[in-house]
């Protein structure tokens, strides 16, 4: 889930919809322990300003240190992110979602260890508030970047003012499709609705909205019910996605022993080669593909044809699928090509259908011989 960016509807919403509803509990966790909303800012910043204009200055410097608890929760965000792209962490995203894993662990337990009368004053209302404003910037910084800027999940302001204008765009897409369905005397005007990104559009913002909703009444019903214990779901949840994405394994990507000067074939320096291995140190039959954008980063800007070798790649999921479309889109936009090797029939019609649109015959081959042959061809023309 945390390794390759969202490049999807799809993705986009899964993210979406697996996290909003923890920017929810938490923010009603934090104003009915505390009082005071976090995982959000925009109130908090124009309290600020009102504090500060009536010299009340304890608590306009109690807001100003959640507005940079929460600045510092993404700052921890793009360092973790960043870190673990140099490094070449196939996960670089775990860092950071476990980091906000513990700042949540850390508010659950201080809910659970103080009174409610301590949670409102002096040190115990910085250490709640500072923790959840901080694990707030940082969700809020890593889907960001995750999704490239399309999901933020811990505030729904920005949400619904994008509902509203997509709500405006889907009116005059239905009215448009009425003239022409009433033109045409056919249905594939109305066919396309339920495709139409602006539809798509609307749900996954919908799902934001409803996702934040929902965490919100949990968090109520927990609070009501187990006011010590009201904080751990989430936190439980977190640890059980972050398991899951540690625990699967990635296929990794090695340079083939075709390229070099040990190799039988003379390659032209611009043509490359790399195989996609599965990791035998961990065990599982599906491996996720890691991080192709990456990867793409890396290679020598000499490199013009690069031939991808999916031969052990017994399976192709969904987001492996939207992954490869999106390195071929990469490569494409900086002139060069990418040439996917070893694809079935089945595997094809997957990369077809990946984030819309018919693939380019080209970029695919049935084997390997096959496609450096065409490497040779396209790096002659």
């Amino acid at each position: 889930m945390f390794v390759a960016q969202a490049h999807s509807f799809v993705q986009q919403a899964r993210l979406a919809i697996t996290l909003a509803w923890i920017a929810g509990y938490t923010n009603i966790l934090t104003i009915l322990t505390c009082g005071h909303v976090t995982s959000h800012v925009s109130g908090t910043t124009s309290d600020f300003g009102r504090a500060a204009a009536e010299g009340n200055w304890r608590f306009a410097a109690f807001l100003c240190f959640l507005l940079l608890t929460f600045v510092s929760g993404a700052a921890v965000s793009g360092f973790a992110t960043e870190l673990g792209k140099r490094r070449g962490w196939e996960s670089i995203y775990v860092l950071p979602m476990a980091i906000e894993t513990l700042l949540l662990a850390a508010f659950a337990i201080a809910v659970e260890v103080l009174s409610s009368d301590s949670r409102v004053h002096g040190e115990s209302l910085l250490v709640l508030t500072g923790l959840a404003s901080a694990a707030m910037g940082l969700q809020n910084a890593t889907i960001t970047r995750i999704s490239s800027g399309v999901v933020r999940t811990t505030h729904v302001t920005g949400v619904l003012t994008d509902l509203g204008l997509e709500a405006v765009q889907f009116f005059w897409y239905l009215k448009d499709a009425g003239k022409s369905l009433a033109q045409s005397r056919t249905i594939d005007a109305a066919r396309t609705v339920g495709s139409q990104a602006t539809s798509k559009r609307l749900l996954l913002l919908a799902s934001i909205l409803g996702s934040f909703a929902l965490g919100a009444a949990l968090g109520t019903l927990a609070f009501k019910f187990g006011t010590r214990w009201a904080m751990f779901p989430p936190v439980v949840f977190l640890l059980w996605i972050i398991y899951q994405d540690v625990s699967r394994p990635i296929a990794e990507i090695e340079a083939s022993d075709l390229i070099g000067e040990n190799s039988d074939l003379d390659l032209p320096p611009e043509i490359l080669i790399y195989h996609v291995r599965k990791d035998h140190n961990r065990g599982g039959k599906i491996h996720r593909m890691p991080n192709l954008l990456v990867w793409a980063d890396l290679l020598p800007k000499s490199a013009k044809v690069v031939i991808l070798d999916l031969g052990e790649v017994t399976r192709l999921d969904e987001n492996s699928a939207i992954e490869l479309r999106a390195a071929l889109s990469k490569f494409d936009a900086e002139g060069r090509r990418l040439i996917v090797s070893g694809v079935t029939p089945e595997q094809f019609a997957q990369l077809s259908s990946a984030a819309g649109g018919a693939l380019d015959p080209v970029s695919a081959c049935s084997d390997l011989e096959l496609a450096i042959a065409r490497g040779y061809l396209l790096l002659h023309h």
